[in-house]
């Protein structure tokens, strides 16, 4: 007679007249979370090749915006194509990392805050991807440009200071992804605060009285500045949804 297999463990079948003798309970390891263990780590090794991924993208949107600053500085054609080629690449790893993300949560069913770290994970990755996008208009504005360089001499500091702010916050967020941080999400937030003056400074200066470039500069730096200001914003948003993955609460807002 072959062995039943019960929902609980294996029922096997035994030599005895009665026929409560006939079955014995072989009970399966299950861990607190209801999970057999085998299943868990599999589980959480997909969960750990997620990070592995956002990190992944996030080296490079690193690589993006420290090249994008430096096209739009130096009037560097060559670094603005690289920019704007290597775009693709964080576009395709998202998408492949979204599909993957929905695919383990249909075939997995988490809950608590395994749901919550593979919701956010669609949320990050969408994030990472739109700053890609972001450093990707940069590079196309000193594109655009060439083979003049598009930012003038009285605004060369404070760009050189917004890329400079983008790739500390960058780096901080990137801690925050790894080691799912907490404290240091919270930093990112306040981190931001430096890169909304550093917008406010360069807009007063395009306004200002003593603002002598051509119109379609000012409007150049005035995009460029919104870029950076919402490359900052998107890595805030990776912070705080790192914080709610981790605490199931929303991060306190600045």
């Amino acid at each position: 007679m072959l062995p039943l297999e019960g929902r609980y463990g294996e029922i096997s079948p035994k030599t005895s007249d009665s026929v409560w003798d006939k079955f014995t309970y072989q009970p399966v390891a299950y861990t607190r979370s209801g999970y057999p263990s085998p299943m868990r780590d599999i589980f959480h090794e997909e969960l750990e090749s997620i990070t592995a991924d956002h990190l992944k993208m996030t080296a490079l949107v690193r690589d993006a915006i420290s090249n994008a600053t430096a096209s739009l500085l130096n009037a560097d054609l060559q670094m603005a194509e690289k920019v704007i080629t290597d775009d693709l690449t964080i576009d395709s790893i998202q998408q492949a990392l979204d599909e993957r993300t929905i695919n383990i949560m249909a075939r997995q069913q988490p809950v608590a805050s395994d749901l919550r770290r593979l919701v956010s994970s669609l949320r990050i990755s969408a994030d990472l991807e739109r700053m890609g996008d972001l450093a990707h208009h940069i590079a196309k504005l000193a594109r655009m440009r060439y083979p003049n360089r598009a930012v003038p001499p009285e605004l060369v500091e404070v760009i050189s200071e917004m890329g400079a702010a983008a790739l500390r916050i960058l780096e901080k967020m990137s801690v925050v992804i790894e080691f799912r941080d907490t404290n240091r999400a919270l930093e990112v937030e306040s981190d931001d605060d430096e890169m909304d003056k550093l917008q406010r400074r360069l807009l007063s200066t395009i306004l200002g009285p003593e603002w002598v470039e051509p119109v379609e500069c000012a409007v150049d730096m005035a995009f460029a500045s919104r870029y950076f200001e919402r490359f900052s914003d998107h890595a805030v948003s990776i912070a705080r949804r790192v914080y709610y993955t981790e605490t199931g609460e929303y991060s306190p807002r600045g």
